[in-house]
C-alpha cells in the first residue's frame, strides 16, 4: 500500500465484545483473569485504529450475551467484532449477530505464537482454545443467516493486525457510503447512457443520501463572492499549481471565484462528494459557471470531497471510496494504447486528485474544452509513480452495483501537454488485451485511479456491502 493520505471520513463505530465459557471459570480459577487480560490488550490494540470503539465488555454465557447483543444494537455500530477467548458456545454470540444490524467480525488471537506443551496444563491450554468455536460459528451464523468472516492469529501478531485494520477501514468506508451525501448538479453530458444513474439505486445498493442541485445553486454562492475571498484563492492557486504561460489572468481569477462559492455550496448542503455537468450556451453564466469548476473541483477532491465532471455520479462514489482507503482516487478514462512502452494512457480533461501528483500539478490555460463549452484554466499530470488500482462502479442490467477493479503499475514517460490528467499504466501484458478485458467487466467509460494495491480492502469492503467484485487481472 502506498502513503496513506488524510482522511476526513466519519470515524467507524466499531462494538467490541470478548467471551467465553463461564462454565470454565470454577474449574480452572486462573483461566478467567488471563482471558480478561487477553481481552484488555485487544481493546488497547483496537483503540489504536482510527475508530470509536464501542466495548461491551467479557461476557461468559447466554444470558450475558443477549444483554451485549442490545447494548451493541442501540449503539448502532459499523462493525461488530467478537473476540473468542477460548471455546463458547454459538448461542452466545448469535443473538448479537443477529440484532445488531451491523456485519461481524469474530477474532481468535491466542496469547502466544504456540503452546509450552511441556508445561501446559488443562486450565493453560483453554487460554489458547479460540480456534475451537469458530467452525462453530460459522456452521451457526450459516443456517441462521448471518454471513461469517474471522481472523485468527495471535495476540501481537501483525500479520492478523493488519487483516483487523482492513476489516475497521472496509467498515468506515461502508460508513461513509451509508450515511454519505452526495451532489448531483447540472445535467447528464448528453447520449453517455453508460453515465446515467438512477438516483434510487444508488441508496438500494449503497445507502446515503443523493442531493440534486442546480446549476443555480452555485451561481448565486459565486454571486455573493468577495474580492478579498477571490485574492485569497488565488494565493492559495498559486501554492497549490504551477501557472503554465497560457493562463490568462481573467480566466484564473473567474476559476478562483467560482471555486470558493463551489467551497460555500458543498458547505451549507454538507457534501461527501459532487458530480457536475452543464453544457451551456453563447458564453452565458451557466456556460461559464461549468467551465469555471476545474480548479475548485480539484483542489475539494484533494481535501476529500471528491468531485467528478460529465455528471459521472458512480465515478465520484468510487473517488470517495478510493479516498476514504487513504489512496486517492482522480477522474480517469481511457486516453490511448502505447503498444511500443506496452502502456495504456488514462487520464482526464478537467479535475484531478491533486494529493497523489507525481509532480506539482499544473494549471494550463486552454481556449478550448475539447467535447465541451467555455474555456478557462484545466489540471495538468500524472499520478504518483508506482503501484496503483483503477476502481469503479459498474451497474448491472437488474440495477445492480458491482465494484469493477485492476491493479498496475503507474511508469514515467512521454506525456501530452495539453491540460489533462494523464498517466501511462503498465498492466504486465498486451494493452489491447487488457482494454479489451476491462471493457468486458461492466465499467462504465470512467473510473478512480488510486495509488497502492487496494483488491485486498475492496473484498473486504465488497464482502461488507454484499456488492460483487470484478477484479480484472492481466
Amino acid at each position: 500500500m502506498s502513503e496513506r493520505l488524510p482522511a476526513v471520513a466519519r470515524k467507524p463505530k466499531i462494538g467490541l465484545v470478548a467471551g467465553g465459557l463461564g462454565a470454565y471459570w470454577p474449574q480452572f480459577p486462573d483461566l478467567l483473569p488471563q482471558l480478561r487480560r487477553s481481552a484488555a490488550r485487544v481493546t488497547e490494540r483496537m483503540r489504536e485504529f482510527d475508530a470509536e470503539v464501542v466495548d461491551v465488555g467479557f461476557i461468559s454465557d447466554a444470558q450475558e450475551g443477549a444483554v451485549a447483543a442490545e447494548k451493541l444494537r442501540a449503539a448502532d455500530c459499523d462493525l461488530i467484532v467478537g473476540f473468542l477467548t477460548t471455546y463458547m458456545t454459538a448461542t452466545m454470540l448469535v443473538p448479537i449477530a443477529q440484532r445488531s444490524g451491523a456485519p461481524v467480525l469474530l477474532i481468535n488471537l491466542q496469547p502466544t505464537e504456540a503452546m509450552d506443551h511441556a508445561s501446559f496444563d488443562t486450565g493453560a491450554w483453554l487460554a489458547y482454545c479460540g480456534a475451537c468455536p469458530l467452525p462453530e460459528m460459522a456452521n451457526a451464523f450459516e443456517r441462521v443467516g448471518v454471513p461469517f468472516r474471522s481472523v485468527s492469529g495471535y495476540l501481537e501478531d501483525q500479520r492478523a493486525w493488519d487483516r483487523i485494520g482492513r476489516w475497521i477501514r472496509a467498515a468506515g468506508v461502508r460508513s461513509v457510503l451509508r450515511h454519505g451525501r452526495h451532489g448531483l448538479m447540472g445535467h447528464l453530458y448528453p447520449g453517455m447512457y453508460d453515465v446515467s444513474t438512477d438516483l434510487t439505486m444508488v441508496t438500494g445498493n449503497l445507502g446515503g443520501h443523493v442531493e440534486v442541485l442546480e446549476f443555480d445553486d452555485l451561481r448565486v454562492r459565486v454571486q455573493q463572492v468577495k474580492d478579498d475571498e477571490v485574492a485569497a484563492k488565488l494565493a492559495e492557486t498559486r501554492e497549490v499549481f504551477e501557472l503554465a504561460d497560457s493562463v490568462v489572468e481573467e480566466d484564473l481569477a473567474w476559476a478562483a471565484r467560482v471555486s470558493v462559492g463551489l467551497d460555500r455550496m458543498v458547505a451549507d448542503f454538507d457534501l461527501d462528494s459532487l458530480a457536475y455537468y452543464h453544457r451551456g450556451l453563447d458564453g452565458e453564466i451557466h456556460e461559464k459557471l461549468g467551465a469555471g469548476m476545474i480548479l475548485g473541483s480539484s483542489l475539494l477532491t484533494a481535501r476529500g470531497v471528491p468531485a467528478a465532471g460529465e455528471y459521472e455520479l458512480r465515478t465520484s462514489l468510487a473517488m470517495l471510496i478510493c479516498d476514504r482507503f487513504g489512496a486517492g482516487g482522480s477522474f480517469t478514462e481511457l486516453q490511448a494504447l502505447n503498444f511500443r512502452d506496452a502502456v495504456v494512457e488514462m487520464g482526464h480533461d478537467g479535475p484531478g486528485h491533486l494529493a497523489i501528483s507525481e509532480r506539482k500539478p499544473l494549471l494550463r490555460g486552454l481556449g478550448v474544452y475539447h467535447g465541451k463549452r467555455g474555456w478557462g484554466v484545466s489540471v495538468e499530470f500524472d499520478v504518483r509513480h508506482g503501484p496503483v488500482t483503477l476502481v469503479g462502479l459498474g451497474q448491472t442490467r437488474d440495477g445492480r452495483y458491482k465494484i469493477v477493479a485492476s491493479e498496475g503499475e503507474a511508469v514515467g514517460g512521454p506525456l501530452l501537454q495539453i491540460g489533462n490528467t494523464t498517466s501511462r499504466v503498465d498492466f504486465g501484458c498486451d494493452p489491447g488485451e487488457w482494454t479489451d478485458a476491462w471493457s468486458a467487466s461492466g465499467i462504465a467509460h470512467h473510473w478512480a485511479l488510486a495509488t497502492g494495491r487496494l483488491l485486498p480492502e475492496l473484498r473486504a469492503l465488497a464482502d461488507l456491502t454484499g456488492l460483487e467484485l470484478v477484479e480484472v487481472a492481466a
